[in-house]
């Protein structure tokens, strides 16, 4: 690729990324061209190929994510699934609790995969496709958590009576605003669990580069 074929793949991919963060009120060419340091001029040759392609919609002077998002985004979380699996299965051995990945939908958070223990006699059993506010529950705080702060979040109750949760936040995965955690029934040892999450969550990142 050239440096101005490259050039403008950047531009593009930032353009994109320009329309999902003015999320549901949409942004004009105007801010747009703002955005990305460009000219209107440069910003509407910039939307063709997107369009053609169904990645954004023009709205009259308003530009908005397209269906062709939706499409990528689908497979995305299959993937994720493949990588993680392998990983929670260790944790969720080791740790001797059901280990999940949690990724933030908004002001959601939801589980896309969960491993339970293979030797325990009891542990939780918590759903795929379970949701809860990213305040409430270990796996959404840990996303909260501030770069340098705290390694994990534990919790107890929030989620379900009785049972106490763990998790460490994703990190260094571009676009990605993840958890990975622990659940179990009663009290959580997390001078020893802790570290274990903290470890399967960065094995986790590490694998997503």
């Amino acid at each position: 690729m050239t440096a101005e074929g490259s050039l403008t793949l950047d531009r593009g991919l930032a353009l994109l990324q320009a329309v999902a963060d003015a999320g549901a009120e949409a942004a004009t060419i105007s801010e747009l061209a703002t955005s990305i340091g460009a000219s209107r001029a440069a910003v509407y040759r910039l939307l063709v190929p997107l369009s053609a392609r169904g990645l954004v919609r023009r709205d009259g002077n308003k530009v908005r994510l397209g269906v062709g998002v939706l499409r990528l985004a689908g497979q995305v979380v299959p993937q994720l699934r493949e990588v993680a699996r392998p990983v929670l299965r260790a944790l969720a051995e080791s740790s001797g609790a059901t280990a999940h990945l949690s990724i933030a939908e908004g002001d959601e958070v939801e589980s896309v995969v969960v491993v339970e223990p293979s030797w325990t006699n009891l542990h939780v059993a918590y759903r795929v496709g379970a949701r809860q506010p990213i305040g409430v529950g270990a796996a959404g705080k840990a996303m909260l958590l501030r770069q340098g702060g705290r390694a994990w979040v534990v919790s107890a109750g929030d989620v379900q009576r009785g049972v106490a949760g763990l998790a460490a936040p994703v990190r260094g995965v571009p676009g990605l605003r993840a958890s990975v955690g622990v659940l179990t029934l009663g009290a959580i040892k997390a001078e020893t669990v802790g570290p274990q999450v903290v470890e399967a969550a960065a094995e986790l990142a590490t694998a997503l580069r």
